[in-house]
């Protein structure tokens, strides 16, 4: 299973992980830490340092009832920090968290490789058809509703069908749009009660059913500390417990604030597997 990336070949029959760059002022956990651009260039550095395969840059925070930010804010936010990392690492695979498709052509017009997508193309018609054209990988991730609403969105017939049945057809949309390497993503956290993000964790491996890579992104969430009874600064070692059972239930990318921690659970894994 391999995905094309500005060219190279990436394989994801063993699992990757992709480092966390917010270049926002309210992320819910490193908000405001990286949005100078000396600072973001520092921690892509450690990132890539400690094994990370690609750095997923996001300018629009998407926890919960997040402010909404206008697309001018955005691209300010987000281009001359894409613009830095390529110029100071040429062979870093950059990803965009974006849901929009100006946000995303700018930055891959300006070297990025793969678009993530929280909205999965419900937030903008143009998204399809615009990474098609721009033919770069696209990760398709279930939400329902927006960032500023979501959580009032968790109401399921039965949560993994539901879900399987959302991805059959927008991966359907995606691939007669002409997108050819499509990543999916659970949304761990996104109109997703905590009892819901934990049945999903434990099904993830009916997801493999769709036949696409699996991406999942559960670093330092809710559903690790609340249940924990701490917070997000002290949600490593859960997260690192749970990246853990994702690799095991399928999970091809981890998507992680703390690399070094993540990629000795990718090793783990490995080693697990082998034997």
């Amino acid at each position: 299973m391999t995905i094309n990336c500005n060219e190279n070949l990436i394989d994801l029959s063993t699992p990757k992980i992709m480092g966390i760059l917010n270049v926002t002022p309210d992320s819910f956990f490193d908000g405001g830490k990286f949005k100078n651009i000396d600072d973001a260039l520092l921690q892509t550095d450690k990132m890539l340092q400690d094994g990370a395969t690609f750095i997923d840059v996001g300018a629009y925070s998407s926890k919960p009832g997040a402010n909404a930010v206008s697309e001018e804010e955005e691209l300010a936010r987000i281009l001359p920090i894409v613009t830095q990392i390529q110029s100071s690492f040429p062979n870093c695979i950059l990803s965009i968290d974006t849901f929009r498709s100006s946000v995303a052509k700018a930055c891959v017009d300006a070297g990025a490789a793969i678009i993530n997508d929280i909205s999965g193309g419900n937030l903008d018609p143009k998204m399809f058809t615009t990474v098609a054209a721009l033919k770069v990988p696209y990760i398709l991730m279930h939400m329902r509703g927006t960032p500023q609403n979501m959580q009032q969105n968790t109401t399921y017939k039965n949560l993994i069908k539901d879900i399987i049945f959302y991805f059959s057809e927008q991966v359907y949309k995606a691939k007669e749009a002409g997108i050819n390497d499509i990543i999916i993503d659970p949304g761990f956290g996104f109109a997703k009660t905590l009892e819901q993000n934990y049945e999903l964790l434990n099904k993830l491996d009916l997801l493999q059913n769709l036949d696409a890579p699996i991406l999942a992104g559960l670093s330092r969430k809710s559903m690790i500390y609340k249940t924990l009874k701490t917070d997000a600064n002290n949600a490593l070692n859960g997260t690192t417990a749970l990246n853990m059972v994702c690799l095991n239930h399928g999970a091809a990318i981890l998507r992680v604030h703390d690399v070094k921690e993540a990629m000795e659970c990718v090793q783990l894994f490995n080693a697990l597997k082998k034997n």
